[in-house]
């Protein structure tokens, strides 16, 4: 039974664990869910302590689903909601405040005041990001200035702060491992992605003593072992990467060029541009891909906010759906003549365009127009973000378009009409693979890989399976017309006009 490996997931909304067998195959899985915290208007949090009890809890449901005992595990690779921030006491490992989401607002104001100073393109050429309360930096000085006392305990160097993976790393290890990956400190505002390391210069800027933070290791590396009390045995945990980066190498996407895209309640895109740092022209991120054996590995990416979501409003909303599945299907009935756009902008519109005030916009309406043509609107506008990506992507990294080809995970891609679209739309190859666990894939292969009893990358690329590519269809005139028909109504939603846009035909 030797030769199990154990991949943490945790996400936004749940905490999975996933045991894989030596061939690969999930053999083992616990899930479970947790609170989402609405405190004000624009912010978000988790309790850390119900986020470190479920991991527990599911990774003790999979090895009892398994009938495997921990001393059956080879090792552990962790995933993670990226810039999700905790700050936690040293002595007793307690965090001092709830984690701050990912997707928490609180920090736009100083994050205006940097802007206004002048200071973004410093923190954009050292880490690659942008300005935004998206990222893990200002939610540090929020939570130090904020909380009493943490200032000063910081600087006492009683306090430690990490992102997701780094508090669990020092649960797990019962406070004997304070320890990042490198994709993961790639998100913080703070880490010197060129360098590789923590940058003192934006540590001064946003008030963060350095001895809060962890040491920065390769993804696959020595982050210690697991308490033997905790599952009944030590186990090693050998992996680490944020979830957008496990999914792209468990996508395999090892390759200068190739790109993955997963669609969940947002799409997340990532271009592995190899060794080259891409200075992103088009307000793209620039991000580590992955770090194995020293070597930095460099990508494109964009970020989406509305994917899933905008079925789930279709289902939620306007209950046109009973079932995300039922969309693809009535999206194949809209009338052909109509040429409705649907602008996903509900809480703003992400790359390329940045605009945290843009708001949702329909356009082309007409008397006719009914479920059938919002459920094709709303399939296509997940297509069309996609091409926005693309194509800032190839302004940014020349690597010609038909290199592309997108593999792709997450909920939606089970929807055979929404992939044929987004092929048609991109004028790109997109496959689907076998393994829809692509995350947790990831995490338990970097973790694999260095215990020795899972392939290295080669191997594991070969090993990769396509269940179906999707070729594009579409004629090319047609293509140029209804990306035309795109781009004005997204003129228009950031402009504020809310004239009609063009028919598509």
């Amino acid at each position: 039974m030797d030769g199990f490996i154990l991949a943490i997931d945790q996400g936004t909304t749940s905490s999975r664990a996933i045991l894989f067998d030596k061939n690969r195959k999930v053999a083992g899985l616990g899930q479970k869910e947790f609170t989402q915290h609405y405190p004000a208007s624009g912010w978000v949090e988790h309790d850390p302590e119900e986020i470190w009890e479920t991991v527990v809890a599911t990774v003790k449901q999979a090895l009892e689903n398994a009938g495997c005992a921990a001393k059956n595990v080879a090792a552990i690779g962790i995933t993670n909601q990226r810039e999700t921030i905790v700050i936690w006491d040293k002595a007793t490992g307690k965090p001092i405040h709830n984690a701050i989401v990912w997707q928490d607002r609180r920090s736009a104001a100083l994050c205006a005041k940097l802007k206004k100073q002048g200071l973004e393109p410093k923190f954009t050429r050292k880490t690659g990001l942008l300005l935004d309360p998206y990222f893990s930096g200002t939610k540090i000085s929020w939570m130090l200035d904020k909380v009493k006392g943490a200032r000063k305990r910081a600087e006492k160097g009683e306090l430690l702060a990490g992102t997701i993976d780094s508090f669990l790393i020092w649960r797990l290890t019962g406070g004997k491992v304070h320890a990042t990956d490198a994709t993961n400190a790639s998100r913080t505002l703070v880490y010197n992605i060129k360098k590789n390391e923590w940058d003192a210069e934006l540590l001064r800027i946003l008030d963060i003593p350095s001895v809060l933070l962890p040491q920065v290791k390769d993804c696959a590396d020595d982050y210690g072992v697991t308490d033997k009390n905790l599952f009944g045995a030590a186990i090693p945990i050998l992996g680490v990467a944020g979830d957008q980066q496990a999914a792209t190498i468990g996508q395999a996407c090892f390759e200068p060029g190739m790109m993955k895209s997963t669609y969940g309640t947002g799409c997340f895109a990532l271009l592995n541009t190899g060794d080259d740092l891409v200075r992103s022209k088009n307000r793209l991120l620039s991000t580590i891909a992955y770090r194995l054996d020293g070597r930095t590995t460099y990508a494109l990416e964009g970020s989406i906010f509305i994917a899933g979501a905008a079925v789930q409003w279709l289902r939620d909303g306007l209950k046109t759906v009973s079932r995300a599945d039922e969309t693809g299907p009535l999206a194949r009935q809209a009338d052909p003549e109509q040429s409705v756009y649907l602008v996903p902008a509900f809480v703003g519109l992400g790359a390329p365009h940045w605009d945290a005030e843009a708001r949702g916009a329909i356009y082309g309406l007409t008397r006719n127009t009914g479920p059938a043509e919002f459920a094709h609107a709303a399939l296509e506008s997940v297509a069309y973000q996609t091409r926005d990506l693309l194509d800032a992507m190839h302004k940014d990294w020349k690597s010609g378009h038909a290199d592309t080809v997108l593999r792709v995970d997450g909920g939606m891609v089970a929807s055979d009409w929404t992939m044929q679209r987004l092929a048609d739309l991109l004028d790109a190859p997109v496959d689907r693979p076998t393994i829809l666990e692509t995350t947790a894939l990831g995490a338990a292969w970097l973790a694999g890989s260095k215990a020795g009893v899972w392939p290295g990358m080669v191997e594991f690329s070969q090993s990769w399976a396509l269940d179906r590519r999707f070729e594009p269809e579409m004629d090319a005139a047609r293509r140029r017309t209804k990306l035309k028909g795109w781009r004005d109504a997204v003129r228009r939603t950031l402009t504020g006009e809310q004239d009609s846009v063009k028919r598509d035909h």
